[in-house]
Order: C-alpha cells, then structure tokens, then sequence
C-alpha cells in the first residue's frame, strides 16, 4: 500500500487542514486505507478523522467536518496505492500472448482488478477475486464493474480461459446482481468457439440479470501474426460476420419491444467486415459502450454532419489523416466531405496496413509509428497530419501520466521529427475534427 500523497490541489480541503506532499494517509476513522477504493468510501461522510504520517514520522490525528460529497483534495503517487492485480487467465484470445518480443515492460502485465474496473474502466473476468473482494464490492457499492463474461457455460469458460476457477461466472454475476450492483458485460466472440447458440445462451442468461447487467458488448477476436504455441482459431469473415449479426437480431428486436434498448450490441467491425449498414445513433443509446468500438462510426458520421455548418468558409489549409484499413473508407469519406464543404482545405487520407501485427489487425488503435513512419514517410505534402487519440496510450501504466506514447514507443514529438509534420491529436470520436481544422486554417 502507498497512500503517499504527490500533489495538494489549490483551495481543497486538505489544504486547509495542513496536509502535505509527502504525507501517508494511514486511516480514516479508524479504518485502515488499503488502496483508493478504500479511501474514496471511507471518505464519502460528513465527519472524517484522518490519521496521516508526516515525512519525519510524527503521526497527526486529524479531525474534519465537510460536506458528504467534498473531496480531500490530493493525488497520490499511484493510481490504485498499490500494483495493480496480475491476471491469472491463460484466455485463448489473449492479446498480450501475442505480443512480440521486445516491446516495453508494461504491456505484458495482465491486470485483471476490479480498482482499475471502477475507476478507468478496465473489464475483469472475476477469476482473481476472493469472495471479501466480492464482499468489498457490494459494501462499497462498486458500481458500475466492467466484466469479462464472455461465456456463461462453464465448461466452456474453462476452457476459454484457461483456468479452472473460470466456470462460476454467473454464480457471481447473480450474486452482484442480487446486490444491485451495475455491471457492463463484454464478450469477446470467437468462431466456432462462443458464437452462434453459444453466444445467444450467454446473451440469454446475462438479460435474466437485467437492469443490474445494463448492456453486453460483443466483440470479434484479434490476431496477430504472433500466436506461436497459442490455440489455432479462426477470425470472422465477411460471411461469418453477416451470420453473427443475423444470430443476435432476433433477440435485439425482442428487448427492444421489452426493455427500449437491443441489451447486446456488436463492434463495428462486425458491421463494416459483414459490409452491412450500421445501426441508427439510437441504437447506440448514448454510446457508452463507444470504448469497445460500438457505435463509433455512427457517431463519426452524425457528429460530421451535424458540425460541418461550423466549418469555416475562409479558412485554407492542408491536412493528412491516417487510419487502419477497417476505418479507411469512413475516414476518407469525411476527409472528402469537409474538401467539398470548403474546397480550399485539402485532405490527404492514408491507409496504414499492420505489418508490425499482421495484416489480420485492421483496427486504427494498434496501428505502430514503425508501420506509420515506413508507409507514409516522405510522401506527406500537407501542413498538418492529424491522429486518432485511440493510437496513444496514457494513463497508468505510464511514468508520466501526461505523456502520449504509441504502441511501440514512438512518442508525438518522435513522429513529427521523423516525418517532418506538424501531428494534430483529434478524439477518435470526430467530436473535435470540424474544431481543431478551423483552429490551424489560415483566414484568406
């Protein structure tokens, strides 16, 4: 545990009670602070007690009235107060096993902790837990979790995840659902795995536990060409995938008549390799599972058409945008959209295939600078190359919090050196792109 404080915000609470950067929270009315979990609940009343340990190690005792929703007021050198918790799954669609070798130390750790569910929004298959963190859990009100189900048989998850504590799945997720604690499912859909009756079944028994469970994501499996050792599996196609989006129809159409909403969604890639229409915006219903890629693309093209009014009708300017091959046509559509709404902004678009993880990864948030830098270098004629957020990692795992790196290390600074261009980081969503291309036009 280390609930060492690195930084006091300006006028907060803590502030005015004397706390520094430097001191160790040690407890809150008594209760000892095992991580942020523990702090962020203990601290949610309206007369706390603080036991803090000075840098010398003189013990304060410190006692505070506040409004129940007042925050203290620090940050703390780590995210969670401790390590996160390693995965101990070996999942047959694990893509960290298929990883190459060589790559920065962080991203062969498995985290697989329901802190980093609650508070960034990792998913968690469960399998790690005991049952006081279950405990924990429905006492603290966690909620919501994000959980990786991606079965409910439990045969079947055994073997899925390589694990033979695996199968109790839905005993767990009734017993939080009991609680009323609310829970995103995801599924990642493996052919001739976990999809067809298997998928429908699992979609059935998580829509029992409806309104705790609020929604499942399916998601399609990704390969590398880095699956040495690892299970054969196969990918979906065009066929397949129109088959998957057929299969759960039926049932979307039903809780939509039961509940307003189709309770299972599938990614866009689904859509897009099946060469089908995507869904309406209301479908996506606020879009909050957009983070598993569902719904992106609608909310791209809504998002452009609704903003391209705000486009200046002055402003000149030259931009490239690039993307992975499954985006590529709706990222050229728009890029051909904006030219037309002002023909004197010119938009290059290019399509980055994923050599560095094989050409089965089509998706633009493992695109690498190496693929980038070796495709388009030396070929970009515009002012400004504009990148998706998703091709940035930040967060966490990361020494600096702040810093914007890519999967393969290349940093923004790194790009623009290497292929001399000045790099515009766009939200992956399009809600900022009409914005950020009227910002860096030049009035006529």
């Amino acid at each position: 545990m280390n609930a060492k404080i690195k930084s006091i915000l300006p006028n907060s609470l803590a502030e005015e009670l004397g706390i520094e950067v430097g001191d160790i929270i040690l407890s809150i009315n008594g209760t000892e602070v095992k991580d942020i979990i523990d702090f962020r609940f203990l601290m949610s009343d309206d007369y706390v007690e603080i036991e803090v340990q000075k840098p010398d190690g003189e013990i304060w005792d410190i006692e505070a009235e506040k409004d129940i929703e007042e925050e203290l007021g620090v940050e703390f050198d780590m995210a969670i107060m401790d390590k996160a918790k390693r995965c101990s799954n070996n999942c047959m669609f694990c893509f960290i096993d298929q990883l190459p070798k060589g790559m920065r130390d962080t991203l062969y750790f498995k985290d697989d902790d329901s802190r980093l569910s609650f508070l960034q929004g990792n998913f968690v298959t469960l399998t790690n837990m005991k049952e006081e963190d279950i405990d924990r859990i429905i006492r603290y009100r966690i909620s919501p979790i994000n959980v990786s189900v991606h079965t409910t048989n439990p045969e079947l998850r055994v073997k899925m995840l390589n694990n033979r504590f695996a199968g109790n799945i839905l005993e767990r997720l009734k017993r939080l659902a009991e609680a009323q604690i609310h829970i995103n499912a995801q599924i990642v859909t493996v052919p001739e795995v976990n999809n067809g009756d298997e998928l429908l079944n699992t979609i059935n028994d998580l829509y029992e536990l409806y309104p705790s469970v609020q929604n499942v994501a399916a998601v399609p499996i990704g390969i590398t060409k880095f699956r040495e050792g690892l299970k054969k599996v196969k990918t979906f196609d065009k066929e397949s995938a129109k088959k998957e989006i057929q299969n759960v129809r039926a049932f979307q159409e039903k809780a939509l008549k039961e509940i307003g909403k189709p309770f299972v969604r599938l990614s866009d890639e689904f859509y897009i390799t099946a060469e089908e229409e995507i869904p309406s915006a209301e479908f996506y219903d606020g879009y909050n599972q957009i983070e598993d890629g569902i719904g992106m693309v609608r909310l791209l093209r809504d998002t452009i058409k609704n903003d391209l009014k705000k486009l200046t009708k002055t402003g000149r300017g030259s931009f490239s945008m690039v993307t992975g091959v499954l985006a590529y046509d709706e990222i050229k559509a728009v890029a051909e959209c904006i030219s037309k709404t002002n023909n004197n902004i010119k938009i290059d678009t290019y399509k980055i295939i994923n050599y560095f993880f094989g050409e089965t990864i089509t998706v633009a948030g493992l695109l690498t600078g190496t693929d980038i830098i070796n495709q388009i270098k030396d070929k970009i004629n515009t002012d400004y190359l504009i990148m998706s957020s998703n091709m940035f990692r930040k967060g966490y795992e990361l020494a600096d919090n702040d810093e914007q790196i890519m999967l393969d290390d290349y940093k923004v600074k790194d790009l623009e050196e290497k292929l001399d261009v000045k790099i515009i980081i766009c939200d992956y969503t399009g809600e900022d792109l009409i914005d950020l291309i009227n910002e860096y036009c030049e009035e006529e």
